[in-house]
């Protein structure tokens, strides 16, 4: 059951359902339900299963149009931020995929009306049909975006749509001096490298809430020799001082690391990697199976600023999440 890696694999999915994403009208969805574009899971194909509509397909799906136009589906983005590429997922819609598409992007407070300014920031894209549509965000990557508007042309299925991207800190949301969760998705984090991720995606481990099973976390496959450990390495949300520390082994009960040690660097240019000049910030602390393990006076520097930390697990195993409290730094 290996995790594939993709183009954007060290990316956010903005428009996940898990992080609030949420698809808030559409054209139409006569055959498959607008709500379907943004499922966590990867979509499937049922043979023999029908509706009373047609075929029951896993995705968003239009009918056949008989005038002039096009569909198109709004979507409420889970975390706002700046986007880098995007994946229009066709899987199994082998002869009913659009034949181009479309994205807009707007940044509001409220839900879009039909007064709202939309931004183009995808031009007439072909895509494949029974395919992931891996494609570049080539302009608009410095502007934050809160809602995105996807045009079909001119009518068929999307499985999902994937918004890969990094969400925004909301600075003016923060009290003076108030900790938050520097490794969370929501505020900005975002993994950038692991060591193997076999079993499930490296992505999960700082998603919001705790994992609902054990595919709802980062885990390694059983190490066979090699290397000392598996690692997974997290650029922060901002620089930051770091005082307390959650690594979460939940629903991991017959496959929980044995331990773990924290490592962290301060590179606010971005370049890390395995032999960085990382510092030990926790040293060697058991864990046990489907529990919340805290730290704090097992901290070494709490006054260090750092941009990044590095995950070690011994030797190998999964986490659900993990969680590092600590005071931004540098915000105006």
């Amino acid at each position: 059951m290996k995790h594939e890696k993709h183009p954007y694999s060290q990316w956010v999915d903005l428009a996940s359902r898990q992080l609030g994403g949420q698809v808030l009208s559409c054209s139409d969805d006569f055959f498959a339900e607008m709500e379907n574009l943004i499922k966590p899971e990867a979509p499937i194909f049922i043979t023999d299963k029908y509706t009373d509509r047609g075929k029951w397909m896993d995705g968003w799906e239009t009918r056949r149009k008989r005038e002039v136009g096009y569909d198109w589906a709004i979507l409420r983005l889970g975390a706002s931020g700046h986007i880098v590429g995007f994946n229009v997922c066709t899987r199994f819609f082998a002869g009913n995929a659009p034949q181009q598409i479309s994205i807009e992007g707007c940044r509001s407070m409220g839900t879009p009306t039909a007064d709202t300014q939309w931004t183009s920031l995808l031009e007439h894209n072909d895509i494949k049909p029974d395919s992931d549509n891996f494609i570049d965000l080539t302009q608009g990557l410095d502007q934050i975006w809160t809602h995105l508007r996807l045009n079909i042309f001119p009518d068929g299925g999307v499985a999902r749509l994937r918004v890969y991207g990094q969400a925004a800190l909301n600075t003016e949301w923060l009290l003076p001096n108030e900790p938050i969760d520097l490794a969370s998705v929501q505020h900005g984090a975002r993994p950038l490298m692991c060591s193997d991720m076999f079993f499930s995606s490296m992505n999960n481990l700082l998603l919001p809430q705790r994992g609902k099973n054990m595919g709802d976390g980062w885990e390694t496959k059983r190490r066979r020799g090699g290397r000392e450990c598996d690692w997974i390495i997290v650029a922060l949300a901002v620089p930051g001082t770091i005082h307390k520390v959650c690594v979460d082994t939940a629903h991991f009960k017959g496959n929980f690391p044995h331990s773990f040690t924290l490592d962290a660097v301060y590179q606010p240019e971005g370049k890390v990697g395995a032999d960085s000049d990382w510092q030990k910030m926790i040293d060697h602390q058991l864990l046990s199976a489907d529990s919340e393990h805290f730290y704090r006076q097992q901290i070494i520097d709490n006054q260090k600023v750092v941009t990044h930390v590095r995950l070690n697990i011994f030797p190998d195993g999964g986490v659900s999440r993990l969680r590092v409290i600590g005071y931004p730094q540098g915000l105006e």
